[in-house]
């Protein structure tokens, strides 16, 4: 399994070796485009995908991901954003430069359900999921037997009331230490402080069990059953200090009716939740999110 993992990344490693992925958002005005495809060209590059889109020409904030080939990329890196800094300066641009073949390292939360859990695990095995996924960490002893056949550290915190800030403590000693960039709460049941959440702000991805904004908390299956809801769903979604209510990168739906009872709610809501979260790791992972206010733009 590990040999098969890893022959998949080296392929992907070799085949993307001078490609960059180029994030901007600005006040929109004329000239954007222009100024930064001129200076990729001056650069070597060649754009092999370019997404855009302004919430308004007029005043409004302009937005672009473009993907493209530059040689010795990886070496001129630096080189290539200090000479692109009176650009982005003179446009007001927020941006970042990011080598293609820059893998994530992720952790992944989970409490005692293991269906997005598995999923993540199963299209990482695959070599679907580009990232080193680099341990599991859970309040509860569950899934040790799950995760830890894929070679991968299964770290168990256990969390109570009393002892919330100090378990808190240790799971971010251990993100720092397992040099951690991105955090996925796969049915991870507690709800995080706003000291963890600011430590890792804009790289924690929740997947809530409801159609956000409805049914925000606790028991989304059994509520949407007691209003007799016609559709159920999932949404991932960055967390934020407000509960369930940070910007959302994904969701999906299912068509019920009234023979649906809660635990049929629950198990259709499982195949929605697994697919969702899953989409929205791998778009977060290509750089195909962008964060505006409490929004995202996202370049599928």
């Amino acid at each position: 399994m590990t040999t098969f993992r890893q022959h998949r990344w080296q392929s992907f490693l070799q085949g993307y070796e001078q490609r960059a992925r180029l994030l901007i958002s600005c006040p929109d005005r004329p000239g954007i485009v222009a100024a930064v495809t001129s200076f990729l060209y001056e650069q070597g590059a060649n754009i092999v995908e370019s997404s855009q889109y302004s919430t308004d020409p007029e005043g409004g904030t302009f937005f672009l991901r473009l993907e493209f080939d530059c040689p010795d990329i990886a070496k001129r890196k630096e080189a290539i954003e200090a000479a692109f800094a009176p650009i982005a300066e003179e446009f007001r641009m927020d941006w970042k430069l990011r080598l293609h073949n820059d893998i994530r390292r992720i952790a992944i939360f989970v409490s005692k359900a293991e269906h997005c859990l598995l999923e993540l695990l199963w299209q990482w095995q695959a070599g679907e999921l580009i990232a080193d996924i680099a341990l599991v960490v859970s309040n509860h002893p569950d899934l040790r037997e799950t995760v830890e056949p894929f070679g991968i550290p299964y770290v168990h915190i256990p969390v109570t009331k009393e002892t919330k800030a100090q378990a808190e403590a240790e799971q971010i000693r251990l993100l720092r230490d397992y040099r951690i960039d991105t955090i996925v709460l796969a049915r991870y049941m507690q709800i995080l402080s706003p000291a963890f959440v600011a430590e890792f702000p804009g790289r924690i991805i929740n997947i809530h069990h409801s159609f956000l904004p409805a049914f925000i908390g606790a028991r989304p299956y059994e509520r949407a059953y007691e209003r007799g809801v016609k559709l159920i769903g999932a949404t991932s979604h960055y967390v934020t200090d407000d509960l369930d209510e940070g910007p959302i990168i994904e969701q999906d739906v299912a068509r019920v009716d009234h023979r649906h009872h809660p635990d049929d709610l629950k198990r259709i809501g499982r195949l929605i939740e697994k697919t969702v979260l899953a989409r929205a790791l791998r778009w977060h992972l290509e750089d195909r999110v962008i964060i505006h206010g409490n929004k995202t733009i996202v370049f599928y």
